[in-house]
């Protein structure tokens, strides 16, 4: 599954906001982990929520990137 999905992401790579080249698609992916870092960072007491949250995070950020 997991290599038909990467397949399948290098197919769409040109589709998919990522055309602006590698290096600021993976600047734009590391900036968003980080922040993703720091939410659950900031939310440790509750792990549960930290983890929510920075799954939210990463997942927004970089849904938004792949379509701008």
């Amino acid at each position: 599954m997991r290599l038909a999905w990467l397949a399948w992401l290098a197919d769409q790579w040109g589709e998919l906001g990522y055309s602006n080249g590698v290096l600021r698609g993976a600047v734009g992916t590391v900036a968003i982990l980080l922040t993703a870092a720091l939410v659950a960072l900031a939310l440790r007491r509750s792990r549960v929520a930290a983890l929510a949250a920075a799954a939210v995070v990463a997942a927004a950020g970089i849904g938004w990137l792949s379509t701008h």
